[in-house]
This record gives structure tokens, C-alpha cells and sequence, in this order.
């Protein structure tokens, strides 16, 4: 496929990235993805990732895009092919709070009862929602993306300028990268560190609303494997796991779940969150080539990735298509 063959580059390679790709290929256009790394190494491979709007504006458009995400995502639970699963589990908080607007939109969500919460917590909250595997899921959309078509192509861009004349349409879904290359000083990162570790047999989750704490508990169950959470560091830009914190993170999931503290660390997982005041989804024109941003998704790049995605393809099949 030729550059003058294409209907739609992507720039950017995560999951926001390979979904509006999917999306795009999907509706009958000719796609590349253009990406200075491959999709294993990109943020959203260091993703929690359970379902739910975090660290993202409080807006109309968010409770849209999160619900359209739920719906795609429950229907590719159904596939353990996708590494996508309905998991229940537990959300509490050591002091009396509100539980989540969006609570209405999950299985079985209800307030827990005392005896439902670990010790030292006055509030909570039990509910089914998804929760995806990432290194398997982004395998997945890669694969889903090859299958429509699509390609990816490892190359760096530094700036929209090298975007102009590939394609008709060009969709920037490039996270943190954008504060350079749109260029974009309201973005942020909030750094992330996970820990990976053997599971005991816990096979529900558990997640703390920590406010906006930098520290973070939460840990999610992936079969064999349990997630350890976390951080949320805010204009902290390491890239590299750093053992103190996550010597931290394993003490403070161990006081919810003890037999965490004997469990093999298998890995460590590091991302930059692409935050700012909110979302960027809008068009912008370079010398005639119409340009999608789709960026700035905060901690919720899985939680809104095919609402997103399909509001950029809408737009854009409605005028290549």
C-alpha cells in the first residue's frame, strides 16, 4: 500500500490509536498507522485496565463515549480470544463518600454492607464490569486491524507537517507525544507503575478510591497473573520502574489481601498517562489536509477508546466514504 493508496493515516499506535485504525478500516477505508513504537510498547500496555472513567473531565460527552466503550466491551467478553472478561469485585473508601454516577451503568452494582469491606473502610461499593488483559487485547486489535486491512508502519513523526499529503485525513492519537508534536502544552503526564505477580487464587478485584492520592490500590486478577496498583504521579516523566515504589505498591494491596506478600513478581509496567483540562477529540486543517485529534484521555484511554474512535470515524467516513 502506497501512500497515495490511503484514505486514512493514524498517527500513534495504542489503543486509542488502533481502535479509531479499526474503526476507520472497518467502515471501508484504506488505513496505515504511522508510530514511533510498537503497540507492546506504548502506555496503554501498562493500563490497569478496568473499566471506568478516571482522571478525565466530568462531561456529557465522557458518559457517552464510556457507555458506547461498555457496550463493545461486553460484547468482546464474550470472546477469550480478546483477553476482554466480566470480573466483579469491590470498590471502597476509607471515609464516607458518594458512590460513582456511573454506577447505574454496571452489573449488579450495589452499596456493600459493613461486614462487605476490609477492615478500616467505611464505604463501598460491589459491581461486574470489564476488565481487559492488555498485552493480550492490544495483540488482539492488532490482529483485528490486519484482518480490515490495516497496517502499521514503526516511524517516528515530529511533527503534523510530515503527515501532510499521505493521506486525505490524518488522526492524532499520539497520547503524551502530542505535547510536542501538535505542539500542546496543556498536556500532562501522570505517571503509572504496576506490578505483576503470580496470582494466589484471588479471583475477584479490588480497588480503593484514593481521591487524588498519587497512591493508588487496586489489584486486578488476569488468570494466572494479578495487576498490582499503583501511581498516579502527576509531571513525573520516568519511564522506568522504580523499586521503592514498587515495593510500596505490593505492601499496600498485602493489607487488603495478605497472601500477596509471598506472591513471585513476575513484572513491572510504566505509563505516562496523557492527561489535560479535557479530552481533545475536534478537526483541525494543516494545508488542506484535514487533521482528527483524538488525544488527552487521561486514565481513561481503554474507558472511552471505541466511543472515541467511533465519533472519529463518523466524521470522517461521512466525508471520505
Amino acid at each position: 500500500m502506497t501512500s497515495t493508496d490511503l484514505d486514512a493515516l493514524v498517527v500513534g499506535a495504542g489503543v486509542s490509536g488502533l481502535t479509531t485504525a479499526i474503526c476507520l478500516a472497518e467502515a471501508g477505508l484504506r488505513v496505515r498507522i504511522w508510530a514511533a513504537e510498537s503497540p507492546e510498547r506504548t502506555t496503554s500496555y501498562a493500563a490497569g485496565a478496568l473499566w471506568g472513567p478516571y482522571l478525565v473531565e466530568s462531561a456529557g460527552r465522557i458518559r457517552v463515549w464510556s457507555a458506547q466503550t461498555l457496550d463493545v466491551l461486553r460484547h468482546l467478553a464474550t470472546d477469550t480470544v480478546t483477553g476482554v472478561r466480566l470480573v466483579s469485585g469491590v470498590e471502597a473508601s476509607r471515609k464516607p463518600v458518594e458512590p460513582p454516577e456511573w454506577g447505574n451503568e454496571l452489573d449488579g452494582f450495589r452499596l456493600c454492607e459493613p461486614d462487605g469491606l476490609p477492615d478500616g473502610f467505611a464505604t463501598g461499593w460491589r459491581y461486574t464490569a470489564p476488565l481487559v488483559d492488555m498485552p493480550v487485547y492490544l495483540g488482539y486489535l492488532r490482529e483485528r486491524l490486519r484482518k480490515a486491512g490495516g497496517e502499521i508502519a514503526i516511524r517516528r513523526v515530529d511533527s503534523l507537517d510530515e503527515t501532510v499529503d499521505v493521506a486525505p485525513v490524518v488522526v492524532n492519537c499520539t497520547g503524551m507525544g502530542a505535547r510536542d508534536l501538535v505542539p500542546d502544552p496543556d498536556l500532562a503526564p501522570v505517571r503509572g507503575q504496576l506490578v505483576v505477580v503470580e496470582n494466589p487464587g484471588i479471583t475477584e478485584f479490588f480497588s480503593e478510591d484514593t481521591g487524588l492520592s498519587p497512591d493508588l490500590l487496586h489489584f486486578y486478577p488476569q488468570g494466572e497473573t494479578l495487576v498490582l496498583g499503583g501511581t498516579a504521579q502527576p509531571d513525573a516523566w520516568n519511564p522506568q520502574p522504580d523499586p521503592d515504589i514498587a515495593a510500596a505498591i505490593v505492601a499496600r494491596c498485602a493489607e487488603i489481601e495478605p497472601r500477596l506478600r509471598r506472591a513471585r513478581v513476575i513484572e513491572h509496567r510504566v505509563g505516562l498517562r496523557p492527561a489535560r483540562p479535557y479530552v481533545r477529540v475536534e478537526e483541525r486543517r494543516i494545508d488542506g489536509t484535514k487533521v482528527m485529534h483524538n488525544y488527552g484521555h487521561g486514565g481513561a484511554g481503554v474507558t472511552l477508546s471505541w466511543g472515541c474512535a467511533l465519533e472519529v470515524a463518523s466524521s470522517l467516513v461521512r466525508v471520505s466514504g
